[in-house]
């Protein structure tokens, strides 16, 4: 038997089963994604389970890392998804094609680890960015530079990051030669998820394999003109990492969406502390009087490229977040429209 504590069950999805649910639907999570149907993990063992299309459609659609209800399954049939419980936190980014809908790459994930290859160098603004969605995620982050063994000055790459990183852990480590693997696993203690996120090449692949001392996922070379990856990785999956916890990995998991401004106080907390100084309560720091950011940026407390940094970062999540209010607005209006043609369907029937 599994126990469901060691897959992150606890009070948070228990308190959410009502006592008919209790006694008729099976708990378990989603480890796999497979198409229509997903891999879930229950107390005595994974199967395959349907996704119904009502959830598709009108519901919550299930992903990995998911806690769900399923129906036992009948006579010669698969069990059925019944119910999505409610996510801690959720993975997201902007779906393809659509600047207003968010696609969910993955759920309830504790922590994030945010790989950067240093055969690329560290990249200050693309990390800010990255530990700002992250932040308002939910999730707690911590900065994971790979390909240690490839920079000629691995110590300095560690200083950057961490100035930019918020008090975030920052780790250096070599898939090849070993280094920092134990101290990553240790972040990822028993019922903890995690989740690889970082670009193609960043060496993802090659730390989970690394860390479950296996070669589970498949690894390609960098290109020579751009340094970028190839993809190697099919599908996403939560594995059991030995020792630990749980890890996520996936194709998708490269970049997340900034829909709001929630995480750029985490990240930029010194910004925001400085803020607080400000004569305006809604200071933009971009020339107002009796401004305490500014003040820093010219008394070298502060540097010019950190408060454009947090300047750009904040436009982008407040243009992302009024598109996302006014796609769900659309959505709530089309669904509205919807039932109420739907019920004049059902009158007319019911006059015939």
């Amino acid at each position: 038997m599994i126990d469901l504590a060691s897959l992150g069950w606890g009070p948070f999805f228990s308190t959410q089963l009502d006592e008919r649910e209790l006694l008729s639907l099976v708990p378990g999570r989603a480890v796999a994604d497979r198409g229509p149907r997903l891999r879930v993990r229950f107390a005595d063992g994974d199967r395959l389970v349907v996704v119904p299309g009502s959830l598709r459609v009108g519901g919550t659609v299930p992903v990995v890392g998911d806690f769900v209800l399923c129906r036992p399954a009948a006579r010669d049939g698969e069990p059925e998804v019944a119910r999505v419980l409610d996510r801690r936190c959720c993975l997201s980014r902007g779906a393809a094609g659509r600047a207003t809908a968010e696609q969910v790459l993955a759920a309830n994930v504790d922590l994030v680890l945010v790989v950067q290859g240093l055969d690329v160098g560290v990249a200050p603004r693309r990390l800010e960015r990255t530990l700002a969605a992250v932040h308002r995620s939910g999730a707690s982050p911590a900065v994971v530079l790979t390909k240690a063994d490839l920079h000629p000055d691995p110590a300095a790459a560690e200083k950057e990051a961490r100035e930019v990183a918020a008090g975030a852990p920052v780790l250096l480590v070599s898939a090849e030669t070993g280094e920092g693997i134990e101290a990553v696993r240790a972040l990822l203690t028993p019922g903890t998820t995690g989740a690889l996120l970082g670009p193609s090449g960043a060496g993802k692949s090659s730390l989970l394999n690394a860390l479950l001392g296996e070669r589970r996922q498949a690894t390609a070379p960098v290109r020579e003109g751009d340094r970028r990856g190839r993809h190697t990785t099919s599908g996403r999956e939560l594995v059991s990492v030995p020792g630990g916890g749980l890890l996520i990995d996936g194709p998708g998991i490269r970049e997340l969406k900034l829909w709001g401004g929630e995480g750029l106080d985490a990240t930029f907390g010194e910004v925001a502390a400085l803020a607080a100084g400000c004569r305006f309560r809604d200071c933009l720091h971009q020339g107002e009087p009796g401004c305490a950011v500014r003040a820093a940026v010219d008394r070298g407390e502060l540097t010019a490229e950190r408060l454009t940094s947090y300047g750009k970062l904040a436009e982008e999540a407040a243009r992302s977040e009024a598109r996302r209010r006014l796609g769900a607005a659309r959505v709530e209006r089309q669904r509205g429209k919807t039932i109420a043609r739907m019920q004049r369907v059902l009158r007319r029937v019911r006059e015939r």
